[in-house]
């Protein structure tokens, strides 16, 4: 797995990132640094979290407030990585690890000090996949962030709400073997946007009663789709990986122009796609390599290359160990050969659903995100991939505790055809002990 695994700065380009570029150079550089193939050995997760007061969760914290419990958590001596969001959520980014054992121990112990750093604060950190508090307010004020609110105000008011309001368990892996097979990379692309719908349906937790999302167990998928044209979609899933992802880029629009001078706003032209910029220089100067590289950052399709791969369709997860179970599970069902085979014949009976319009899309993607595991298609496929995650996690050396985990998950919700999502449009009476503490303690 490439470094880092840390949010949206993007791959470190092996080129002078104020050289000049040409279409064919661009397209060799994104061609070759997107997929680093090779035994997959590497693991990594990153954590985004929901920021409340502890006593009153219904009010929006105060920015002065989000800010010191920011620096309370970059202040510790953390093995991951913490980075803020525009609307304040917290992230937490693991180092890639070489084992189950040593990403989850990893995260769980920063995780434990930035939760007492934001308790003493009278803080809490909330795994949900779209905050229900408004109005929206963005927190953070930056060219790029004032350039990409710019760019999505164009096209309605998703981008505000991707940028200010969800949070998510994304979790990466290697890109695998350059050989086709079991562990090749092109079989694992194509898993990873079948078997997407399963994650989005098994983790849904954004559900919404209001709005153009209503009754959606994953609204947060709901508001990826409606982003802009492009911008948020996977490639062909019938097309070579490289090729496809490569013109995937190029073709999209070029949501900001970055400029040299320190604190200056950064130009947002319409229109213009990063490969008509290379051929026209219709910007308000020639592309280089960096900003090739800073174009990157700024695609979020469902699963985006990085050298590895980034599953970026899990809602974040409630409880103070919901993480790791899709952390768990995606590790088990790509990386354990026996698991990720099932996984894949599982996975290739929902190319029908999938149908030719790309995720998320496409009728099997909005059907996991309306519908989650009511519906039976995806229902039958997550038990099949949970059964085969479970009996995988004990020869990746997996914990007591993260089997048990997983267990409890599978058996509160999938076993029952339901996600966690299901907890929060029951009555109250209905929802399970652990989780209603968790709700009081929220």
């Amino acid at each position: 797995m490439s470094q880092p695994t840390t949010g949206d700065e993007g791959p470190v380009m092996p080129q002078d990132s104020l050289t000049r570029l040409t279409e064919a150079t661009a397209e060799e550089l994104i061609h070759g640094i997107c997929f680093k193939t090779g035994p997959p050995r590497l693991l990594g997760a990153e954590l985004e979290w929901l920021v409340f007061d502890a006593e009153r969760p219904g009010r929006p914290v105060s920015h002065a407030r989000l800010a010191a419990a920011h620096d309370a958590a970059r202040a510790l001596p953390l093995g991951s990585r913490v980075t803020v969001e525009p609307g304040g959520q917290l992230e937490l980014s693991s180092a890639p690890a070489s084992s189950l054992t040593g990403c989850v121990d990893g995260l769980q112990a920063d995780l434990t000090a930035v939760r007492g750093a934001l308790r003493d604060q009278g803080l809490v950190l909330r795994g949900l996949g779209q905050d229900p508090r408004r109005p929206l307010r963005r927190m953070l004020a930056s060219p790029r962030y004032e350039a990409m609110e710019t760019y999505f105000d164009r096209t309605g008011p998703a981008g505000r709400a991707m940028m200010c309001a969800s949070a998510s368990v994304q979790v990466c892996v290697d890109a695998g073997h350059e050989e086709p097979g079991t562990l090749g990379h092109g079989r694992r692309w194509r898993l990873a946007h079948l078997l997407g719908a399963v994650l989005v349906a098994s983790f849904a937790n954004s559900p919404a009663r209001v709005g153009p999302y209503a009754g959606w167990r994953c609204a947060r998928q709901g508001v990826w789709g409606d982003l802009d044209t492009r911008r948020c979609l996977a490639p062909p899933l019938e097309a070579e990986p490289r090729g496809a992802w490569t013109r995937q880029a190029l073709d999209t629009e070029v949501m900001c122009v970055r400029t040299l001078d320190e604190g200056a706003p950064w130009a947002v032209p319409r229109g213009l796609t990063f490969r008509d910029w290379l051929r026209s220089g219709g910007g308000p100067r020639p592309p280089t390599a960096g900003d090739l590289d800073y174009h990157l950052t700024t695609l979020f399709p469902p699963v985006r290359p990085r050298g590895h791969l980034e599953l970026r369709m899990i809602d974040a997860q409630p409880g103070e160990d919901g993480w790791l179970v899709p952390v768990a599970v995606v590790h088990a069902l790509f990386d354990d050969p026996e698991a990720a085979e099932t996984a894949y014949r599982v996975a290739k009976g929902l190319a029908d659903s999938y149908g030719a319009r790309p995720a998320p899309r496409n009728p099997l993607w909005r059907s996991a995100a309306r519908s989650a595991l009511a519906d039976p298609e995806l229902r039958s496929a997550a038990r099949a991939c949970f059964r085969a995650a479970a009996s995988a996690l004990p020869r990746l050396g997996a914990s007591r505790h993260v089997i048990d985990t997983v267990g409890e998950f599978t058996e509160r919700y999938v076993s029952r055809g339901r996600c966690p999502a299901d907890d929060r449009t029951e009555p109250q009476q209905t929802r399970h002990p652990q989780h209603a503490g968790e709700e009081a303690r929220s």
